[in-house]
């Protein structure tokens, strides 16, 4: 019992340590950020009106409830209701999808109309604008990158519980899930103001 014990307190340990890593790279997106918007608060300001704050509060609504869905997920399967955890899985799951369409959306309208670093519409601009756009394609993209990661594991959580090998006694596998999945969101936390709101 208490080598199992141990066993769960080292997968959480290491989890947290991997979580200290994905904090020190978004760590460092955002402070080269806060160096530009301090170069260029201008062109932020301006290419912050740019953006949709339709899909960005859209997909901050999504998050939330994907944050609310996987915890009660894992209050489930403590609970012994694995039919319920499964389809609160699958629903954080589909959210995950909703935010990725919503995303694939807003940045099909941006490259559409020529608002991307590089473009022509943009290199006539000023130095400002491509960069706070490159940080933009960057920073959302991987924090999107991370959202398909984080459905991917709470995927393979859902497969191991429909195994029977993540129960109620053994819930460590979907517990390091949600808490991956709880810094996704807390990304996006912070990047919706950032981009969305500096306007």
């Amino acid at each position: 019992m208490s080598e199992a014990h141990k066993d769960y307190a080292g997968d959480k340990f290491g989890m947290w340590l991997f979580l200290f890593t994905e904090i020190l790279l978004f760590g460092g997106f955002f402070l080269l950020y806060s160096v530009y918007l301090h170069r260029y608060p201008v062109e932020f300001h301006e290419g912050g009106l740019q953006l949709s704050r339709v899909f960005g509060t859209l997909n901050t609504v999504v998050l939330i409830t994907s944050s609310l869905t996987v915890a009660l997920a894992i209050s489930a399967l403590q609970q012994g209701r694995k039919a319920l955890c499964l389809w609160l899985l699958s629903a954080t799951i589909a959210l995950a999808g909703v935010f990725m369409v919503n995303k694939f959306f807003e940045w099909s309208a941006k490259i559409g109309h020529g608002i991307y670093p590089g473009s022509p519409e943009m290199a006539a601009g000023s130095g400002g604008a491509n960069i706070f756009f490159g940080l933009y394609y960057l920073m959302t993209g991987a924090h999107g990158l991370h959202v398909v990661i984080g459905a991917a594991i709470l995927g393979f959580c859902m497969l191991r519980i429909w195994q029977g090998r993540v129960t109620a006694d053994n819930f460590g596998l979907l517990e390091n899930g949600g808490l991956y999945w709880h810094l996704v969101d807390l990304v996006w936390i912070f990047l919706f103001p950032l981009f969305y709101l500096i306007s």
